[in-house]
């Protein structure tokens, strides 16, 4: 490897104009990364480094990891992207390594890489797709190494880097699965068996751990995540977000060059065919099942970007045509990202430039009002997550309901310690309303109510024995399910002494919305279940009145909140 990047700079004209380039890009990305204000996720992702762990409900841990070594050195907006604007220069830098080989054209290699779009955005949005690009593109690297050099240590570094994939984001599998797939003489690699057995090691300590909570992120993003029904918006947007991501006014070039590119008799490039088209059929496939995020398929976007430029490079004739078309398309990347950072003040009112400001006023503005009491926002992360982040605490609690999913903060700790305290619980408001406090703040107006003697239990879990899959319409049946208290303290659904009332309840859901919700007795009402303790409880479970697929969830209410999900989402077919 030290060979290769030594051999990078053999020409000192290439070698001047690119350390220029990821110099300005640098600078760039760090000003940008200091004055953009955050993304929600961001905020989401700060706390995570705030809980270091094997895995979390959403994602793998890699991206606590980058906000932490930053966040250690800069308490800021900078200190948390601080890896990302370092990892997307190294992501730039060993993409040029891997581009040279075909055609050594700089100014070509400048002019493609600054008209994505995508690779503008994760130069300083830190999300777990910021360490998926560096290690994809590290991975490609090694990997084309490894196809010339068949020695065990690049086996090895290999296999590391397809753990760090995986930790990164689990769209990483799709990379090794589609390099594999494209070369199947690789198992005849007796180095290459180090490489499975390696990543495999290294990715047991994750697996143990979605292992010990209940394979969470599995659940989340196979089942929970996929129980919308199908738009015919989700496909056609996706083919959008396609062509923008590439470059709004380039990327159907970069499709139309990575197409042309003929790789049969190189097997880099045909693995690099193999990820473009697979990557893209396999997220044009999930549209069916629910909507797919522009970003998803950056995998398929770093392989485009390679195949096209190597294109490009050898039909400069046409491509020069466009290079008008590519300038522009850089000039208008260039002015949103300054618009992002709040340089042009009229556009400010855009919503989704509003998106990015002004929290660390609205987040004080509250917390003047809360003092040091616990917070507590309904139905989501974002909230919560930016209060925690600008007020520099772990003050505030999503309280996620029936209505909305679980997430992260349905496994840290957070809750357990506001049991039965005085908190304050913040809701948007679209009008004011007549209880509480209702403040104006920097994003809207927002009622506030405090809440004395709290409580709610979103981590006890009901899992049934022996559910069975097909009923007839409005069947009754007697389900064993046993109930979990992974608390560390006694939990006590009794109403005696307490100021609000806990209840039970199961509901149906069709097409990912709740249509019917019923209340149950149960046992537990007269029960306190110890810390750790699991028991046996049997709920009579009654089906919906018409045939149809639906998922059945159990609920624990405590007022004055709609109820937490108790359970997972359990198949329900009546016929």
């Amino acid at each position: 490897m030290e060979q290769s990047i030594a051999e990078a700079f053999k020409s000192k004209q290439p070698k001047k104009i690119l350390l220029i380039f990821l110099g300005l890009v640098f600078l760039l990305n760090l000003l940008q990364a200091y004055l953009t204000g955050l993304h929600p996720d961001e905020a989401y992702y700060w706390i995570y480094s705030k809980f270091l762990d094997w895995g979390y409900f959403d994602h793998p841990p890699m991206v606590a990891i980058f906000i932490k070594l930053g966040d250690s050195l800069f308490q800021n907006t900078l200190g948390l992207r601080l890896l990302t604007v370092i990892s997307h220069i190294g992501s730039l830098f060993l993409l040029w390594l891997i581009v040279k080989k075909y055609t050594s054209n700089i100014k070509l290699f400048i002019l493609g890489v600054t008209s994505i779009l995508i690779f503008h955005v994760y130069a300083f949005i830190t999300t777990p797709d910021v360490p998926l690009m560096f290690f994809s593109v590290l991975f490609l690297y090694t990997y084309q190494i490894y196809l010339k050099e068949d020695k065990l240590k690049w086996a090895l570094l290999l296999g590391l880097i397809s753990a760090a994939l995986l930790m990164s984001k689990y769209h990483g599998v799709l990379l090794i699965f589609f390099i594999l797939i494209s070369n199947l003489q690789l198992f005849k690699r007796k180095s290459f068996y180090a490489t499975l057995v390696f990543a495999i090691v290294l990715c047991l300590p994750h697996l143990y751990w979605q292992y010990l909570n209940g394979y969470p992120s599995f659940y989340y993003h196979l089942i929970d995540r996929s129980a919308t029904p199908y738009r015919f918006s989700y496909t056609s947007q996706y083919f959008l977000d396609q062509l923008l991501m590439m470059g709004p006014l380039v990327g159907w070039l970069f499709f139309y060059y990575g197409y042309q590119l003929k790789t049969v008799e190189d097997q880099f490039l045909n693995g690099l065919k193999f990820v473009f088209y697979g990557v893209f059929i396999f997220f044009f496939l999930s549209t069916f099942k629910g909507r797919v995020q522009a970003q998803w398929p950056l995998i398929e976007y770093i392989a485009l970007f390679i195949l096209a430029y190597i294109y490009a490079g050898k039909n400069l004739e046409h491509f020069s045509k466009f290079k008008w078309l590519f300038g522009i398309n850089i000039i208008l990347i260039l002015l949103a990202r300054f618009i992002l950072m709040g340089a042009i003040p009229f556009a400010n009112k855009i919503k989704f430039v509003a998106s990015f400001q002004n929290y660390d006023v609205w987040a004080k503005e509250i917390a003047a009002i809360a003092g040091d009491h616990p917070v507590i926002f309904k139905d989501g992360f974002q909230a919560p997550s930016y209060y925690n982040y600008y007020t520099q605490s772990l003050k505030a609690i999503a309280y996620n309901s029936i209505n909305y999913r679980q997430t992260q903060y349905d496994l840290w700790p957070l809750e357990d310690s506001i049991q039965h305290k005085k908190v304050l619980l913040v809701t948007p408001e679209d009008g004011y309303s007549k209880t509480g406090i209702n403040l104006q703040t920097a994003k809207g107006v927002y009622n506030l109510q405090w809440l004395d003697g709290v409580r709610f239990y979103p981590k006890i879990n009901f899992n049934p024995l022996h559910f069975p899959k097909d009923w007839k319409v409005n069947e009754e049946r007697l389900i064993t399910f046993e109930v979990k208290n992974p608390y560390a303290q006694s939990v006590n659904f009794s109403d005696q002494n307490e100021k609000w009332t806990c209840s039970f309840q199961y509901g149906f859901m069709e097409e990912g919305k709740i249509f019917k919700l019923t209340p149950f007795e149960s046992e537990l009402k007269q029960a306190i279940l110890k810390a750790g303790e699991t028991k046996k409880i049997q709920i009579n479970i009654k089906s919906p009145s018409k045939p149809g697929d639906y998922k059945l969830f159990l609920s624990i209410k405590t007022q004055p909140f709609a109820g937490t999900r108790n359970s997972k989402m359990i198949s329900v077919k009546v016929k």
